[in-house]
């Protein structure tokens, strides 16, 4: 049996994809090949993926930061990504008086160069399925051990596909010496700020640049002055002629995490429960940060990371929500639902799954939002304050910021939190101390002391009790093995349901849920219909830049050099007619299925050429993570152009420029 639907889903991953969606496995690409060619690409399988092929471009990809995606340009390491993936990075090296969030970073050498402690760099070495390795009873740890050690530095894993039907080894060489060599000013890499992101048009120069260290034998090694720019086995050319509406694009990289499959339920569930409540909660934690920003310029930097890595998800989910409504995903499913069932009648293996899976959902629903009212509030807390934090000039001023989080996340753990799923500890928190707001000041001064707590007896500390609270919800949930909206019972489900699915809809291409492993999607430059006469178009320019330019507020404040560019029109060889005007196309819209973890990702031509970087998605497009539309979901990328300029003519670091192979 087990045997026969491998051989349906191999067969099932031949079928053309409707429109251009999908996220692929590169080493099954060959399958896919031929739809590829007919819309422009110009290569082979074993252009994209080889393990014997070194000049595969799966050698100039690489797993940034394990949550983002970056691309090799050069024979000596340098790869870019985006900036928002180098933020971090960016920000831990920034002071008032060196602000390089603000101003930017450009090492004008080698030795310039800056490294980053715990930020490393993954390539994929290979795939293979394992599916019959581990059913003939090999244990998965057995296998990640015996992978791990065929190289320096190896890391594994292994990876269940359409939930279980399939599972594949993933291969990994970690590179822990990477080094920021450049990064524009905020005001270019996140241009337009909250307010822009996840919107069209968009005008953002999300890059940055660092470069990959190695011993003297190229090897991965902890990082050393005596290391040396690593030699990569590929690199990408870059093509300076641009794009325009129609072309082919293919992204290659990393998407974190998809749910193309849920039922109506859980859609139903994100609509109108779990995005709405984290939406709420999230707004109230970037009132009382952005507050704290705008009373000193040190606690703008502190907290400029934070502010971004909680506005991101918070704007995405608006978005999804407001996709899904208006998209009517929920009645779609159900419609899909119920000719399924109508068909699995008669089929005992089927008939009865989606009632199974309906009934586990109303299990899980409670103790579910629980835990994510928990991941969203008490959670997000510091647990405690480092000595290093503890010694840095900010940290006095950030007492008050502090504070106000700690008071406000207690209440609305309090407020949103199902009654039967409260924590004991957190009840009898308030009952000790007459209020939440009283147990939360007295929590926050412990934790910001460093102190104990005596009237809480045992609970000395927010990280001891923090602890204790997720350990007690855990406990509660392990009880149905519950993790991420899906129980061990629903997985069960969920892999009898698949396998219905694909025996019944023969004209859908299925493709597995994004994991955060090696990804191929592909499609073409196109913009969309946002709403009823309203067509957005695939390109931006400077000159909406300049339109945007507004020197009083920090987002919108463009450097000043930007600005004289423009005036005088020293383009180089960046400049090109675009609807008959002379000017440098900064972003453009692709229908590429992209999600969260494809930050970074390289946007690749029909030559297999780099013309952009992947950053973002438009708003309605957000719900792709669910639904994917091919009629409004669109990726956004910047164009690789518009990067080389501001390398060149802004960052004065054309000497970048010079290692790469342009064409």
């Amino acid at each position: 049996m087990k045997n026969k639907l491998l051989t349906l889903l191999f067969v099932l991953l031949a079928l053309p994809a409707l429109a251009d969606e999908g996220m692929w496995l590169p080493s099954l690409i060959s399958g896919r090949i031929g739809d590829m060619r007919a819309k422009g690409f110009r290569l082979t399988a074993e252009d994209i993926y080889s393990i014997n092929n070194d000049a595969s471009m799966k050698n100039a990809v690489v797993l940034f930061d394990n949550g983002c995606t970056a691309e090799l340009v050069s024979s000596e390491g340098l790869l870019l990504t985006n900036h928002h993936c180098g933020y971090d990075a960016i920000q831990s090296h920034s002071t008032v008086a060196h602000d390089y969030l603000t101003h930017g970073f450009w090492a004008r050498s080698r030795a310039e160069e800056l490294p980053n402690k715990g930020l490393d760099v993954k390539f994929l070495v290979r795939m293979e399925e394992v599916t019959d390795r581990v059913a003939g009873g090999e244990t998965r740890e057995a296998i990640i051990e015996k992978a791990e050690k065929e190289g320096v530095n190896y890391k594994a894993c292994i990876e269940q596909m359409y939930y279980g039907n399939q599972l594949f080894l993933f291969i990994y060489e970690q590179f822990d010496d990477v080094r920021l060599v450049a990064a524009p000013p905020s005001s270019i890499g996140k241009f337009g700020g909250d307010t822009d992101n996840w919107i069209w048009p968009r005008h953002t120069g999300d890059f940055s640049v660092f470069r990959i260290y190695a011993d003297k034998n190229n090897r991965p090694a902890a990082y050393s002055k005596d290391n040396v720019p690593y030699r990569p086995k590929r690199h990408f050319a870059i093509s300076t002629k641009g794009v325009k509406e129609g072309d082919f694009t293919m992204i290659y990289g990393f998407p974190g995490n998809t749910q193309e499959y849920i039922t109506s339920d859980v859609v139903e569930y994100i609509v109108n429960i779990s995005d709405p409540q984290k939406i709420d909660i999230r707004t109230g934690r970037l009132d009382i940060i952005a507050k704290g920003q705008a009373s000193d310029a040190a606690l703008r930097i502190h907290y400029a990371a934070k502010h971004a890595g909680i506005a991101n998800a918070w704007k995405k989910w608006q978005g999804e929500v407001l996709g899904l409504k208006r998209n009517h995903i929920v009645d779609k499913k159900r419609r899909y639902e119920a000719d399924f069932q109508q068909w699995a009648e008669t089929r005992p293996e089927y008939n009865t799954v989606l009632r199974e899976l309906h009934e586990e959902y109303e299990q899980v629903k409670e103790p579910y939002l629980a835990r994510e009212m928990m991941f969203e509030t008490l959670y997000s807390l510091p647990k405690n304050y480092t000595a290093e934090e503890r010694e840095e000039e900010v940290f006095a001023k950030r007492q008050a910021t502090e504070e106000a989080l700690f008071v406000y996340l207690f209440n609305e753990y309090d407020k949103r939190c199902p009654e039967s799923f409260k924590v004991s500890e957190f009840v009898e928190g308030v009952k000790t101390y007459g209020s939440v707001e009283n147990y939360a000041r007295e929590m926050f001064a412990a934790v910001w002391k460093g102190e104990k707590n005596d009237r809480l007896d045992e609970y000395h500390t927010l990280k001891e009790s923090i602890v204790r609270m997720q350990k007690y919800i855990q406990d509660r949930l392990e009880t149905k093995h519950l993790r991420n909206m899906s129980s061990k019972r629903m997985n069960e489900l969920y892999t009898v349901y698949i396998r219905g699915l694909r025996e019944w809809d023969t004209e859908r291409a299925f493709f597995p849920d994004a994991n955060l492993t090696l990804r191929v999607a592909y499609g073409s430059v196109m913009g969309y219909e946002y709403a009823d006469g309203e067509y957005h178009k695939p390109l931006t320019t400077l000159d909406g830049i300049i339109a945007k330019d507004n020197p009083e507020i920090y987002d919108y404040d463009i450097p000043e050099s930007l600005r004289e560019i423009f005036r005088t029109k020293d383009y180089g060889r960046w400049g090109a007619e675009i609807n008959g005007h002379y000017t440098v196309p900064v972003c453009f819209l692709a229908t590429n299925q992209t999600t969260g973890g494809n930050s970074g990702s390289p946007i690749i031509n029909g030559d297999g050429e780099l013309v952009g970087i992947n950053f973002d998605r438009t708003w309605l497009s957000t719900m792709s993570d669910i639904a994917f539309d091919p009629s409004i979901c669109r990726n956004i990328s910047v164009d690789i152009r518009y990067v080389l300029m501001v390398i060149e003519k802004v960052g004065k670091a054309g000497y970048l420029l010079d290692e790469m192979t342009l064409r």
